[in-house]
Protein backbone atom coordinates (compact mmCIF):
# COMPACT_ATOMS: atom_id res chain seq x y z
CA UNK A 1 0.00 0.00 0.00
CA UNK A 2 1.24 3.41 -0.51
CA UNK A 3 0.37 6.63 -0.08
CA UNK A 4 -1.82 7.34 -3.00
CA UNK A 5 -4.00 4.41 -2.12
CA UNK A 6 -6.34 6.91 -0.96
CA UNK A 7 -8.90 4.48 0.19
CA UNK A 8 -6.85 3.63 3.02
CA UNK A 9 -8.10 7.04 4.66
CA UNK A 10 -11.44 7.37 3.97
CA UNK A 11 -11.89 3.45 5.72
CA UNK A 12 -9.85 4.53 8.58
CA UNK A 13 -11.71 7.72 9.11
CA UNK A 14 -15.37 6.35 8.42
CA UNK A 15 -15.03 3.52 10.33
CA UNK A 16 -13.55 5.42 13.20
CA UNK A 17 -16.43 7.86 13.24
CA UNK A 18 -18.74 8.74 16.40
CA UNK A 19 -22.64 8.75 16.08
CA UNK A 20 -25.55 7.97 18.66
CA UNK A 21 -25.90 4.98 17.82
CA UNK A 22 -21.54 3.88 18.33
CA UNK A 23 -22.08 5.26 21.56
CA UNK A 24 -24.39 3.96 22.86
CA UNK A 25 -24.34 0.17 21.83
CA UNK A 26 -20.34 0.31 23.32
CA UNK A 27 -19.81 -1.77 25.89
CA UNK A 28 -16.14 -0.48 26.29
CA UNK A 29 -15.33 -0.06 30.12
CA UNK A 30 -11.87 1.27 31.43
CA UNK A 31 -9.68 -1.37 32.86
CA UNK A 32 -8.30 0.85 35.52
CA UNK A 33 -5.89 -1.70 36.49
CA UNK A 34 -4.21 -1.52 33.25
CA UNK A 35 -3.71 1.71 32.99
CA UNK A 36 -0.33 2.91 31.13
CA UNK A 37 2.76 4.55 32.91
CA UNK A 38 1.87 8.67 31.70
CA UNK A 39 5.92 8.52 31.33
CA UNK A 40 8.66 6.57 28.77
CA UNK A 41 10.85 5.07 31.25
CA UNK A 42 14.56 4.20 29.91
CA UNK A 43 16.11 1.40 32.86
CA UNK A 44 19.54 1.77 31.86
CA UNK A 45 20.24 5.70 30.81
CA UNK A 46 21.74 8.10 32.93
CA UNK A 47 19.80 11.11 33.20
CA UNK A 48 21.51 14.75 32.14
CA UNK A 49 19.29 17.12 34.47
CA UNK A 50 17.84 20.45 32.42
CA UNK A 51 18.30 23.48 34.85
CA UNK A 52 14.87 24.54 36.76
CA UNK A 53 15.90 28.17 35.94
CA UNK A 54 13.64 29.05 33.34
CA UNK A 55 13.99 31.97 31.15
CA UNK A 56 10.95 34.40 30.85
CA UNK A 57 10.27 36.42 27.75
CA UNK A 58 8.55 39.19 28.63
CA UNK A 59 6.41 38.86 25.75
CA UNK A 60 2.57 39.52 26.11
CA UNK A 61 0.77 35.85 25.13
CA UNK A 62 -1.23 37.26 22.76
CA UNK A 63 2.05 38.80 20.84
CA UNK A 64 3.41 35.18 20.91
CA UNK A 65 0.91 33.57 19.48
CA UNK A 66 -0.25 35.62 16.64
CA UNK A 67 3.47 35.99 15.32
CA UNK A 68 4.55 33.79 12.17
CA UNK A 69 7.93 33.19 12.72
CA UNK A 70 9.42 31.03 10.11
CA UNK A 71 13.02 30.49 9.65
CA UNK A 72 15.32 32.78 8.49
CA UNK A 73 19.21 33.63 7.99
CA UNK A 74 19.99 36.64 10.81
CA UNK A 75 22.30 37.00 13.23
CA UNK A 76 20.19 37.59 15.52
CA UNK A 77 18.87 34.66 16.98
CA UNK A 78 19.80 33.33 20.12
CA UNK A 79 22.02 30.44 20.78
CA UNK A 80 20.36 27.53 22.12
CA UNK A 81 21.68 27.65 25.90
CA UNK A 82 20.46 25.06 28.48
CA UNK A 83 17.83 27.44 29.85
CA UNK A 84 16.62 28.32 26.83
CA UNK A 85 16.00 24.50 25.99
CA UNK A 86 14.90 23.90 29.17
CA UNK A 87 12.19 26.43 28.93
CA UNK A 88 11.18 25.62 25.25
CA UNK A 89 10.71 21.78 26.68
CA UNK A 90 9.44 22.45 29.93
CA UNK A 91 6.90 25.22 28.77
CA UNK A 92 5.90 22.38 25.42
CA UNK A 93 5.52 19.56 28.08
CA UNK A 94 6.92 19.73 31.31
CA UNK A 95 4.64 19.28 34.35
CA UNK A 96 3.09 22.50 35.33
CA UNK A 97 0.53 21.83 37.99
CA UNK A 98 0.08 18.94 39.85
CA UNK A 99 -2.95 17.83 42.11
CA UNK A 100 -4.15 15.09 44.65
CA UNK A 101 -7.23 12.66 44.62
CA UNK A 102 -8.30 10.10 46.75
CA UNK A 103 -7.10 7.67 43.92
CA UNK A 104 -3.62 9.41 43.67
CA UNK A 105 -1.68 11.81 42.45
CA UNK A 106 -2.75 13.72 38.47
CA UNK A 107 0.12 15.63 37.36
CA UNK A 108 -0.85 18.04 34.35
CA UNK A 109 1.40 19.14 31.55
CA UNK A 110 1.59 22.66 29.85
CA UNK A 111 -0.08 21.63 26.78
CA UNK A 112 -3.67 19.93 26.82
CA UNK A 113 -4.22 16.07 25.63
CA UNK A 114 -7.03 14.07 25.40
CA UNK A 115 -7.83 12.29 28.49
CA UNK A 116 -4.88 13.91 29.79
CA UNK A 117 -2.96 10.84 29.07
CA UNK A 118 -0.16 12.64 27.20
CA UNK A 119 1.11 9.81 25.24
CA UNK A 120 3.02 12.41 22.70
CA UNK A 121 6.69 11.86 23.53
CA UNK A 122 9.89 14.32 22.55
CA UNK A 123 13.26 13.54 21.19
CA UNK A 124 15.70 15.85 20.30
CA UNK A 125 18.59 15.23 17.56
CA UNK A 126 21.14 18.21 17.83
CA UNK A 127 24.62 19.49 16.95
CA UNK A 128 27.23 20.94 19.95
CA UNK A 129 24.88 23.71 21.53
CA UNK A 130 26.65 25.74 24.22
CA UNK A 131 25.98 23.33 26.87
CA UNK A 132 25.28 19.84 25.20
CA UNK A 133 27.21 17.35 23.12
CA UNK A 134 25.86 16.63 19.79
CA UNK A 135 23.65 13.93 19.97
CA UNK A 136 20.07 12.10 19.99
CA UNK A 137 17.93 12.42 22.52
CA UNK A 138 14.87 11.81 24.98
CA UNK A 139 13.15 14.41 27.12
CA UNK A 140 11.69 12.75 30.10
CA UNK A 141 9.13 15.54 31.51
CA UNK A 142 9.02 12.93 34.97
CA UNK A 143 12.35 14.27 36.10
CA UNK A 144 12.87 17.05 33.99
CA UNK A 145 15.81 15.13 32.20
CA UNK A 146 17.71 14.24 29.13
CA UNK A 147 18.99 11.17 28.02
CA UNK A 148 21.18 10.54 25.46
CA UNK A 149 20.22 7.71 22.79
CA UNK A 150 23.16 8.40 20.00
CA UNK A 151 25.98 10.46 20.37
CA UNK A 152 27.06 12.41 17.30
CA UNK A 153 25.77 14.68 15.24
CA UNK A 154 22.93 12.96 13.00
CA UNK A 155 21.33 16.47 11.49
CA UNK A 156 22.32 15.40 8.11
CA UNK A 157 20.32 12.07 8.46
CA UNK A 158 17.10 14.60 9.18
CA UNK A 159 18.08 16.51 6.17
CA UNK A 160 18.22 13.49 3.77
CA UNK A 161 15.33 12.06 5.24
CA UNK A 162 13.00 15.28 4.76
CA UNK A 163 14.27 15.25 0.91
CA UNK A 164 16.63 18.58 1.53
CA UNK A 165 14.12 20.88 3.87
CA UNK A 166 15.97 23.85 3.41
CA UNK A 167 14.70 24.81 7.40
CA UNK A 168 16.22 20.91 8.82
CA UNK A 169 19.28 21.65 6.88
CA UNK A 170 20.02 25.25 8.58
CA UNK A 171 18.83 24.06 11.96
CA UNK A 172 20.79 23.40 15.35
CA UNK A 173 18.15 21.12 17.02
CA UNK A 174 15.25 19.33 16.00
CA UNK A 175 12.39 18.20 17.99
CA UNK A 176 10.43 15.24 17.07
CA UNK A 177 6.85 14.47 18.46
CA UNK A 178 6.46 11.00 18.75
CA UNK A 179 2.98 9.35 19.33
CA UNK A 180 2.81 6.15 21.92
CA UNK A 181 -0.27 4.25 20.33
CA UNK A 182 -1.75 2.56 23.81
CA UNK A 183 -1.20 4.92 26.24
CA UNK A 184 -4.17 6.70 24.35
CA UNK A 185 -6.20 3.63 23.29
CA UNK A 186 -6.37 2.27 26.62
CA UNK A 187 -9.57 4.87 26.75
CA UNK A 188 -9.90 5.84 23.04
CA UNK A 189 -8.86 2.84 20.79
CA UNK A 190 -9.00 3.06 17.28
CA UNK A 191 -9.95 6.96 17.30
CA UNK A 192 -6.53 7.38 18.71
CA UNK A 193 -4.34 8.02 15.48
CA UNK A 194 -6.68 11.02 14.91
CA UNK A 195 -5.53 11.75 18.86
CA UNK A 196 -2.26 11.16 18.00
CA UNK A 197 -2.15 14.73 15.77
CA UNK A 198 -4.83 16.94 17.36
CA UNK A 199 -2.67 16.25 20.97
CA UNK A 200 0.52 16.67 18.64
CA UNK A 201 -0.55 19.85 17.43
CA UNK A 202 -1.61 21.22 21.20
CA UNK A 203 1.56 20.72 21.99
CA UNK A 204 3.21 22.10 18.49
CA UNK A 205 1.46 25.10 19.38
CA UNK A 206 3.28 25.90 22.86
CA UNK A 207 6.67 24.78 20.99
CA UNK A 208 5.88 27.81 18.48
CA UNK A 209 4.64 30.16 20.82
CA UNK A 210 6.98 30.15 23.25
CA UNK A 211 10.46 30.16 20.33
CA UNK A 212 8.89 33.28 18.91
CA UNK A 213 8.68 34.85 22.46
CA UNK A 214 12.48 33.82 22.59
CA UNK A 215 13.08 34.64 18.79
CA UNK A 216 14.00 31.53 18.03
CA UNK A 217 12.87 30.63 14.27
CA UNK A 218 10.85 27.31 14.25
CA UNK A 219 8.98 24.91 11.39
CA UNK A 220 6.96 22.27 11.37
CA UNK A 221 7.58 19.40 9.28
CA UNK A 222 5.85 16.17 8.36
CA UNK A 223 7.45 15.37 5.06
CA UNK A 224 9.84 12.70 5.98
CA UNK A 225 10.67 9.23 5.53
CA UNK A 226 8.99 7.38 8.43
CA UNK A 227 11.21 4.65 8.59
CA UNK A 228 14.24 6.35 9.02
CA UNK A 229 13.55 8.82 11.67
CA UNK A 230 11.83 5.65 13.71
CA UNK A 231 15.25 3.82 13.38
CA UNK A 232 16.81 6.82 14.80
CA UNK A 233 15.19 6.96 17.50
CA UNK A 234 15.17 3.24 18.25
CA UNK A 235 11.49 3.17 18.24
CA UNK A 236 9.03 -0.33 17.71
CA UNK A 237 7.05 1.20 14.90
CA UNK A 238 4.27 -1.37 16.08
CA UNK A 239 3.64 0.50 19.66
CA UNK A 240 5.41 4.05 18.86
CA UNK A 241 6.15 6.10 15.51
CA UNK A 242 7.23 9.39 14.75
CA UNK A 243 4.52 12.18 14.24
CA UNK A 244 5.81 15.32 13.16
CA UNK A 245 9.55 17.22 13.34
CA UNK A 246 10.00 20.85 14.63
CA UNK A 247 13.26 22.57 13.31
CA UNK A 248 14.50 25.39 15.94
CA UNK A 249 17.07 28.32 15.35
CA UNK A 250 18.90 28.78 12.64
CA UNK A 251 23.09 28.47 11.48
CA UNK A 252 25.24 29.00 8.77
CA UNK A 253 27.07 26.17 8.94
CA UNK A 254 26.40 22.93 6.90
CA UNK A 255 26.24 20.05 9.03
CA UNK A 256 29.02 18.15 8.98
CA UNK A 257 29.56 14.54 7.34
CA UNK A 258 29.84 11.79 6.85
CA UNK A 259 26.53 10.52 8.47
CA UNK A 260 27.52 8.08 12.15
CA UNK A 261 26.58 4.98 11.07
CA UNK A 262 23.04 4.04 12.49
CA UNK A 263 23.46 1.15 14.82
CA UNK A 264 20.00 -0.84 15.82
CA UNK A 265 19.24 0.67 19.27
CA UNK A 266 18.44 -1.98 21.91
CA UNK A 267 17.14 0.19 24.97
CA UNK A 268 15.32 -1.55 27.67
CA UNK A 269 11.96 0.44 28.78
CA UNK A 270 9.53 0.19 31.96
CA UNK A 271 6.22 -1.97 30.26
CA UNK A 272 3.57 0.62 30.00
CA UNK A 273 0.89 -2.03 31.71
CA UNK A 274 0.83 -5.44 31.85
CA UNK A 275 -0.76 -6.24 28.64
CA UNK A 276 -1.41 -4.04 25.83
CA UNK A 277 -4.53 -4.45 23.02
CA UNK A 278 -4.10 -3.91 19.58
CA UNK A 279 -5.64 -1.90 17.00
CA UNK A 280 -4.77 -2.86 13.51
CA UNK A 281 -6.66 -0.05 12.10
CA UNK A 282 -4.39 2.60 13.94
CA UNK A 283 -1.05 0.69 12.48
CA UNK A 284 -2.92 -0.24 9.08
CA UNK A 285 -3.84 4.00 8.78
CA UNK A 286 0.25 4.84 9.83
CA UNK A 287 1.73 2.39 7.27
CA UNK A 288 -0.62 4.26 4.57
CA UNK A 289 0.13 7.09 5.05
CA UNK A 290 3.78 6.83 4.97
CA UNK A 291 6.84 8.29 2.94
CA UNK A 292 8.97 5.68 2.09
CA UNK A 293 11.29 7.36 -0.06
CA UNK A 294 13.55 10.94 -0.42
CA UNK A 295 12.46 11.64 -3.57
CA UNK A 296 8.86 11.26 -1.88
CA UNK A 297 9.65 13.18 0.86
CA UNK A 298 11.01 16.06 -1.13
CA UNK A 299 8.20 16.42 -3.64
CA UNK A 300 5.06 16.07 -0.13
CA UNK A 301 6.30 19.70 0.41
CA UNK A 302 4.74 23.16 0.21
CA UNK A 303 1.79 23.70 -2.77
CA UNK A 304 -1.14 23.96 -0.62
CA UNK A 305 -4.56 23.36 -2.49
CA UNK A 306 -6.00 27.04 -3.60
CA UNK A 307 -9.21 27.40 -1.47
CA UNK A 308 -11.89 28.96 -3.76
CA UNK A 309 -14.48 31.06 -0.89
CA UNK A 310 -18.03 31.60 -2.51
CA UNK A 311 -19.72 34.58 -2.57
CA UNK A 312 -21.05 35.45 0.90
CA UNK A 313 -24.37 34.49 1.33
CA UNK A 314 -25.04 35.24 4.45
CA UNK A 315 -24.99 39.12 6.50
CA UNK A 316 -20.77 39.81 7.19
CA UNK A 317 -19.98 40.56 10.74
CA UNK A 318 -16.34 42.05 10.42
CA UNK A 319 -14.26 41.31 13.63
CA UNK A 320 -13.37 43.88 15.88
CA UNK A 321 -10.39 42.77 17.62
CA UNK A 322 -9.48 44.35 21.13
CA UNK A 323 -8.07 47.46 21.04
CA UNK A 324 -4.24 48.22 21.80
CA UNK A 325 -5.45 49.21 24.83
CA UNK A 326 -7.12 46.31 26.08
CA UNK A 327 -5.04 43.75 24.78
CA UNK A 328 -4.08 41.89 27.88
CA UNK A 329 -0.53 41.56 28.25
CA UNK A 330 0.77 38.50 30.62
CA UNK A 331 3.49 37.02 29.30
CA UNK A 332 3.46 33.77 27.17
CA UNK A 333 4.73 31.73 29.84
CA UNK A 334 2.09 33.14 32.73
CA UNK A 335 -0.96 32.15 30.50
CA UNK A 336 0.50 28.74 30.11
CA UNK A 337 1.12 28.26 33.90
CA UNK A 338 -2.76 29.36 33.81
CA UNK A 339 -4.31 27.27 31.08
CA UNK A 340 -5.98 24.52 31.88
CA UNK A 341 -9.07 22.61 30.08
CA UNK A 342 -12.24 24.19 31.39
CA UNK A 343 -14.87 21.19 32.31
CA UNK A 344 -17.57 23.34 33.06
CA UNK A 345 -18.69 26.71 31.46
CA UNK A 346 -20.87 29.45 32.69
CA UNK A 347 -23.87 30.48 30.42
CA UNK A 348 -22.46 33.83 30.36
CA UNK A 349 -21.68 36.12 27.29
CA UNK A 350 -19.02 36.76 25.75
CA UNK A 351 -17.83 40.24 24.12
CA UNK A 352 -17.39 39.92 20.12
CA UNK A 353 -14.14 42.18 20.71
CA UNK A 354 -12.73 39.03 23.00
CA UNK A 355 -14.22 35.78 20.01
CA UNK A 356 -12.69 38.69 17.71
CA UNK A 357 -9.21 38.61 19.11
CA UNK A 358 -9.45 34.42 19.58
CA UNK A 359 -9.99 33.87 15.86
CA UNK A 360 -7.45 36.83 14.60
CA UNK A 361 -4.38 35.50 16.55
CA UNK A 362 -4.98 31.75 16.61
CA UNK A 363 -5.53 32.13 12.82
CA UNK A 364 -1.94 34.41 11.62
CA UNK A 365 -0.32 31.34 10.46
CA UNK A 366 1.51 28.01 10.60
CA UNK A 367 5.39 27.68 9.61
CA UNK A 368 4.90 24.18 7.89
CA UNK A 369 6.12 22.56 5.04
CA UNK A 370 2.45 21.33 3.84
CA UNK A 371 1.52 25.27 4.09
CA UNK A 372 2.46 27.49 1.14
CA UNK A 373 2.39 30.12 0.83
CA UNK A 374 2.47 31.28 4.11
CA UNK A 375 -0.90 32.13 5.62
CA UNK A 376 -3.15 29.58 3.89
CA UNK A 377 -5.27 26.97 6.03
CA UNK A 378 -6.39 23.17 5.12
CA UNK A 379 -9.31 22.87 7.47
CA UNK A 380 -12.51 25.89 8.04
CA UNK A 381 -13.79 27.24 11.16
CA UNK A 382 -17.40 26.81 11.54
CA UNK A 383 -19.10 28.28 14.97
CA UNK A 384 -21.86 28.00 17.08
CA UNK A 385 -22.73 31.17 18.56
CA UNK A 386 -24.37 30.67 21.70
CA UNK A 387 -23.64 33.82 23.90
CA UNK A 388 -21.78 36.67 22.26
CA UNK A 389 -22.54 40.18 22.74
CA UNK A 390 -23.20 42.33 20.10
CA UNK A 391 -23.36 38.94 17.99
CA UNK A 392 -26.55 37.23 16.88
CA UNK A 393 -27.10 33.80 18.12
CA UNK A 394 -26.79 31.61 15.30
CA UNK A 395 -24.47 29.79 12.97
CA UNK A 396 -21.14 31.29 11.46
CA UNK A 397 -18.92 30.33 8.94
CA UNK A 398 -15.19 32.26 9.88
CA UNK A 399 -14.56 33.85 6.22
CA UNK A 400 -10.71 34.24 6.84
CA UNK A 401 -11.08 36.25 2.88
CA UNK A 402 -12.97 39.05 4.54
CA UNK A 403 -11.95 38.73 8.05
CA UNK A 404 -15.34 38.39 9.28
CA UNK A 405 -18.29 35.75 10.33
CA UNK A 406 -20.22 35.04 7.73
CA UNK A 407 -24.02 34.07 9.26
CA UNK A 408 -25.27 30.96 8.25
CA UNK A 409 -28.93 30.53 10.50
CA UNK A 410 -29.82 32.96 13.00
CA UNK A 411 -31.22 31.04 16.07
CA UNK A 412 -30.54 29.35 19.42
CA UNK A 413 -28.50 26.10 18.86
CA UNK A 414 -27.22 25.12 22.69
CA UNK A 415 -29.00 22.11 22.56
CA UNK A 416 -27.61 20.89 19.26
CA UNK A 417 -24.25 22.05 20.26
CA UNK A 418 -24.44 19.98 23.44
CA UNK A 419 -25.43 16.76 20.96
CA UNK A 420 -23.00 17.42 18.36
CA UNK A 421 -20.27 17.55 20.82
CA UNK A 422 -21.33 13.82 22.58
CA UNK A 423 -24.02 15.17 24.13
CA UNK A 424 -22.20 16.60 26.87
CA UNK A 425 -23.04 19.80 28.84
CA UNK A 426 -19.52 21.29 28.02
CA UNK A 427 -20.67 22.75 24.11
CA UNK A 428 -23.85 23.03 25.39
CA UNK A 429 -22.74 25.65 27.91
CA UNK A 430 -19.76 27.29 26.33
CA UNK A 431 -20.43 30.79 24.72
CA UNK A 432 -19.00 29.40 21.24
CA UNK A 433 -18.28 26.10 19.84
CA UNK A 434 -15.53 26.15 17.03
CA UNK A 435 -15.69 23.31 14.48
CA UNK A 436 -13.09 22.75 12.34
CA UNK A 437 -13.90 20.61 9.09
CA UNK A 438 -11.98 20.56 5.80
CA UNK A 439 -12.58 19.56 2.08
CA UNK A 440 -10.66 16.00 2.79
CA UNK A 441 -11.39 14.69 -0.28
CA UNK A 442 -9.12 17.83 -2.28
CA UNK A 443 -6.43 17.82 0.69
CA UNK A 444 -5.82 13.95 -0.07
CA UNK A 445 -5.59 14.74 -4.13
CA UNK A 446 -3.18 16.93 -3.33
CA UNK A 447 -0.96 14.66 -0.48
CA UNK A 448 -2.50 11.70 -0.54
CA UNK A 449 -3.20 9.68 2.58
CA UNK A 450 -0.10 11.82 4.87
CA UNK A 451 -2.97 15.10 4.27
CA UNK A 452 -5.01 13.45 6.59
CA UNK A 453 -2.33 13.44 8.98
CA UNK A 454 -1.44 17.44 8.20
CA UNK A 455 -5.06 18.25 8.24
CA UNK A 456 -5.88 16.81 11.79
CA UNK A 457 -2.61 18.29 13.11
CA UNK A 458 -3.46 22.07 11.91
CA UNK A 459 -7.01 21.61 13.31
CA UNK A 460 -4.64 20.91 16.94
CA UNK A 461 -2.64 23.47 16.28
CA UNK A 462 -4.82 26.21 15.88
CA UNK A 463 -6.85 24.72 18.31
CA UNK A 464 -3.36 25.09 20.68
CA UNK A 465 -3.57 28.36 20.11
CA UNK A 466 -7.37 28.97 20.80
CA UNK A 467 -6.72 27.27 24.37
CA UNK A 468 -3.73 29.82 24.99
CA UNK A 469 -5.42 32.69 23.52
CA UNK A 470 -8.53 32.58 25.50
CA UNK A 471 -6.39 32.09 28.70
CA UNK A 472 -4.52 35.08 27.80
CA UNK A 473 -7.94 36.90 28.25
CA UNK A 474 -8.95 34.86 31.15
CA UNK A 475 -11.41 32.70 29.26
CA UNK A 476 -11.65 29.47 29.56
CA UNK A 477 -11.20 26.21 26.73
CA UNK A 478 -12.17 22.95 26.45
CA UNK A 479 -11.04 20.63 23.37
CA UNK A 480 -13.65 18.06 22.44
CA UNK A 481 -14.96 15.27 20.09
CA UNK A 482 -18.15 14.91 18.17
CA UNK A 483 -20.65 12.72 16.36
CA UNK A 484 -19.04 13.04 12.73
CA UNK A 485 -21.41 13.17 10.18
CA UNK A 486 -24.30 14.81 12.30
CA UNK A 487 -21.79 18.03 12.83
CA UNK A 488 -21.40 18.33 8.63
CA UNK A 489 -25.00 17.62 8.49
CA UNK A 490 -25.80 20.61 10.91
CA UNK A 491 -23.80 23.32 8.95
CA UNK A 492 -25.19 21.67 5.98
CA UNK A 493 -25.27 23.33 2.97
CA UNK A 494 -22.23 25.08 3.48
CA UNK A 495 -20.20 22.65 4.87
CA UNK A 496 -21.52 19.96 2.17
CA UNK A 497 -19.10 17.06 1.85
CA UNK A 498 -16.84 18.49 4.73
CA UNK A 499 -15.33 16.31 7.27
CA UNK A 500 -14.64 17.38 10.66
CA UNK A 501 -11.47 17.00 12.03
CA UNK A 502 -11.59 18.67 15.77
CA UNK A 503 -14.04 20.55 18.25
CA UNK A 504 -13.02 23.58 20.93
CA UNK A 505 -15.57 25.50 23.27
CA UNK A 506 -15.19 28.69 24.31
CA UNK A 507 -16.03 31.12 27.26
CA UNK A 508 -16.04 31.96 30.73
CA UNK A 509 -15.24 29.31 32.95
CA UNK A 510 -17.68 28.23 35.68
CA UNK A 511 -17.07 26.59 38.87
CA UNK A 512 -16.99 22.76 38.97
CA UNK A 513 -19.69 21.43 41.10
CA UNK A 514 -18.77 17.82 42.42
CA UNK A 515 -21.68 15.71 44.55
CA UNK A 516 -20.85 15.48 48.22
CA UNK A 517 -19.16 12.14 48.79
Amino acid sequence: MTNRDLDATWSYHNSTKHSYDSIHTDAHYLDWENQPLPFKIYQSLDPVALPHDLLSSGVPALSAISAFNPPAETSSIPPLSMPLLASLLYFSAGITKRKQYPGGEMLFRAAACTGALYHIELYLVCGDLPELQAGVYHFGPGDFALRCLRQGDYRQLLVQATGGEPAMAAAPLTVICTGTFWRNAWKYRARTYRHCFWDTGTLVANLLTVSTAHAVPAKVVLGFVDETIDRLLGLDSAHEVALALVTLGHTPQAHPGPLPVLEPLQLDTVPLSNKEVDYPTIREMHAASTLRQEAEAATWHGRTPPHDWPAPTGELFPLQPLSTDEVPTDSIEQVILRRGSSRRFAQVPIRFAQLSTLLLRATGGIPADFLDPPGVMLNDLYLIVNAVDDLPSGTYVFRRDHQALELLRRGTFRRDAGYLGLMQEIPADASVDVFFLTDLRTVLDRFGNRGYRAAQLEAGLIGGKLYLAAYAQRLGASGLTFFDDDVTRFFAPHAEDKSVMFLMALGKAGKLVRPPR
